[in-house]
């Protein structure tokens, strides 16, 4: 029996699947490509032009999805798909595709997957220095081009260099055997850091072997089809960093603001 989510949703095809990702339907489950094909719903999105999120509709001239055969959409060759910004109806957002036979690829968009999701993580520029945010944004890019091994290097950079940031704290420690730590496996150095780090990179140690196998072992469409759950877990991993940065900055200007009414009281 088919299930919907073995399919990308629609929304998920537009603006998250790299370009070239091939995805094949089974004839029951057509009517997904439908979905696709005749794109009906409406979703929430970064508009580049509006800057800022928005709900993006569709602006085709064709019918709701349901109104077609399921298999309208096989082996249709070239299609285009726009949505529109329901605060600017001139702000659209473009997607080409091609049907061969009972697959869809998109193989091309403007804006970019990189240019829409730059937005969100302009933020995580504050917990990491200049040139891992941009190893961000270039493992967002390629990831976007169908490139996933190389996406794989630049994340598991990151991961590397949060990993070195808590060890730099952690060395100057007394207590701190840093011989100990240069001998130890990646695993075991998140053990022996797990007070300098966030809880989730602490859960998820098992992130960083995820990346290496991708690197020395996986193919590219395997990178690319685990490239967004392992980008969710970076950001998360950096969300946690964020938090604890904006805790001691509000405990510091509480500190100091009841420190100054101690002293008129």
């Amino acid at each position: 029996m088919s299930t919907d989510n073995q399919y990308p949703c629609p929304e998920d095809f537009l603006i998250k699947i790299p370009l070239y990702e091939l995805v094949s339907y089974s004839d029951e489950d057509l009517a997904q490509g439908n979905r696709v094909r005749f794109f009906s719903d409406t979703f929430d999105s970064y508009c580049p032009y509006c800057n800022m999120h928005s709900i993006f509709e569709p602006s085709g001239n064709y019918h709701h999805y349901s109104n077609y055969a399921p298999d309208r959409w096989v082996d249709e060759g070239f299609f285009d798909i726009s949505v529109r910004c329901t605060r600017n109806r001139e702000h659209k957002l473009h997607f080409k595709f091609f049907a061969k036979g009972k697959t869809i690829q998109k193989i091309g968009q403007l804006p970019s997957i990189a240019d829409l999701n730059l937005f969100d993580i302009k933020k995580y520029s504050n917990v990491l220095e200049k040139p891992f945010f941009q190893e961000f944004t270039k493992a967002i890019g390629l990831s976007a081009h169908g490139v996933g091994v190389g996406s794989f290097v630049y994340l598991r950079r990151i991961f590397e260099f949060l990993i070195e940031d808590s060890h730099l704290r952690a060395k100057k420690q007394q207590s701190w055997d840093e011989d100990a730590y240069s001998k130890s496996r990646m695993s075991e150095k998140i053990e022996m850091l797990k007070s300098e780090l966030p809880n989730f990179l602490v859960e998820n140690k098992s992130i960083y072997s995820v990346l290496s196998k991708g690197i020395h072992e996986l193919s590219e469409n395997e990178c690319l089809a685990a490239f967004p759950a392992l980008k969710v877990g970076i950001e998360i991993i950096l969300d946690e960093k964020l938090e604890s940065i904006e805790r001691r900055k509000k405990l510091e200007e509480a500190k100091k603001a009841i420190s100054s009414l101690t002293s008129k009281v």
